[in-house]
């Protein structure tokens, strides 16, 4: 499942003005604006997360989650901070502490895709399947989400988990009716229907993946075990060639003289 992380703008050098709330007299006689001090929590909050981000990202996870938790300290309700921390905790193997900090996002912004998106993957990823399809709702309801595509394929996968297979079935095409680019739906879908024993139509959604040209183990083995079920020998020798060449170190690799699932 993919996790939405949020993602600032250019790391700013100083706090930016943008909300007036008192000002000062111009050489001109106008009304000059300043920044209030709400805004410039948020923009200080904003910028600490940003420098917590890039931290993290490159590998330094004490500096980052001493910038995050500085983030906080000047505006505990600033939603993008939790989100990042919720990572960082993920990254540490803190689940609790992260649960609530994604919570706390979506709390923060309860109508927003991308946070709600978020806490739903979260809760799947942890056993808790249930809870997190209301959420995954809610992603898709907000008209200004840009990825609901990510939702609904966060959903399939959710469902797919709970062995739901119509469920996740029909998730996972609303996410391509969304976005047919979506390769992660298009392989999860053709997933679902190989387990579903429908290997010609599966055939079909791994051919689409493999067009957009992000090859990846498992879809070369998904491949191969598709071909094998419908007795095309020599495609299936052609992914077993591709697996081995490409991702010789692979589970899937390493899979191959295993008997395909049924």
């Amino acid at each position: 499942m993919r996790l939405e992380r949020w993602m600032g703008a250019a790391l700013a050098l100083a706090l930016a003005g943008c909300v007036t709330t008192t000002t000062e007299t111009g050489s001109l006689g106008g009304r000059l604006p300043h920044t209030s001090k709400s805004q410039q929590a948020e923009d200080a909050a904003r910028i600490h997360t940003e420098l917590g981000q890039q931290y993290m990202a490159n590998g330094d996870l004490k500096t980052a989650m001493e910038k995050l938790n500085r983030a906080l300290q000047f505006d505990q309700d600033y939603a993008p901070a939790h989100t990042v921390l919720a990572v960082l905790e993920e990254r540490i193997n803190r689940p609790e502490q992260a649960e609530q900090h994604y919570r706390r996002a979506a709390q923060l912004e309860p109508d927003k895709g991308m946070p709600n998106n978020n806490l739903g993957t979260f809760l799947c990823r942890i056993g808790k399947g249930a809870e997190a399809l209301g959420y995954f709702r809610k992603a898709v309801k907000d008209p200004f989400y840009p990825t609901p595509d990510v939702a609904w394929t966060n959903q399939g996968i959710c469902q797919l988990h709970m062995h739901d297979l119509p469920g996740a079935e029909a998730s996972l095409r609303k996410a391509l009716d969304t976005n047919p680019k979506n390769g992660d739906a298009l392989l999860q879908l053709a997933n679902v229907l190989y387990l579903n024993n429908d290997a010609f139509r599966a055939r079909a959604f791994i051919q689409r993946f493999e067009a957009l040209g992000q090859p990846s183990a498992v879809a070369l083995k998904l491949g191969h075990d598709i071909e094998t079920r419908l007795g095309n020998t020599d495609a299936a020798h052609t992914y077993r060639r591709r697996l081995q060449g490409q991702f010789p170190d692979s589970e899937q690799a390493r899979a191959l003289d295993a008997p395909a699932s049924p």
